[in-house]
């Protein structure tokens, strides 16, 4: 069946009569927004007619039809298919490998970073901080940590605990996290 075999005026005019009619029920049953919506979906038809809308979205259908029936039994196409898998799953492994070692190599910098400061510094964070074992930090922190005055630290909060807690890292990381995500 080709296009030029089927009359499209009369089926267009034939749609855009039905639909007017159906939206002015419509406009009787529901009022005017829901009307003026579907007068809008009748008018479509007869524009698409009058552009030549119809024939192109006839020919595209038809290339579709022919690419779908030559594929289906196709090999050669087949194995096309077969190729652009392995490229797609090469591409992703690919972008992958690359995510991991740039985050590997930021954390192992940032350890890095924390060992000269624990070294070079005799504060008591930092001599926490020479205590915990590599691997165990959940997320490396950009800032620095102030040393906090224990003295004063404790005198302000003297109420609430009895004696200051040894510092753990991984809880001042963990800290951080839930501070900056507002928890």
């Amino acid at each position: 069946m080709s296009y030029s075999s089927i009359a499209w005026l009369p089926l267009a005019l034939g749609l855009t009569i039905l639909g007017l009619v159906l939206s002015y029920l419509t406009y009787r049953r529901r009022g005017l927004r829901p009307a003026m919506m579907g007068t809008a979906w009748s008018l479509l038809p007869i524009a698409a007619y009058l552009t030549g809308s119809i024939e192109m979205l006839w020919k595209i259908g038809a290339a579709i039809g022919q690419f779908g029936s030559g594929f289906v039994f196709s090999p050669m196409k087949w194995a096309g298919i077969g190729v652009t898998g392995l490229a797609i799953a090469l591409f992703l492994a690919a972008g992958g490998r690359t995510r991991r070692k740039a985050s590997r190599d930021a954390r192992r910098a940032a350890r890095g970073g924390r060992r000269d400061e624990a070294e070079g510094s005799d504060t008591p964070a930092a001599l926490g901080k020479a205590k915990s074992t590599p691997g165990t930090q959940i997320l490396p922190t950009d800032r620095q940590r102030v040393p906090v005055d224990r003295a004063t630290a404790s005198t302000s909060a003297k109420g609430s605990r009895k004696s200051a807690p040894p510092d753990d890292d991984d809880l001042k990381d963990i800290e951080d996290i839930l501070r900056k995500r507002g928890i």
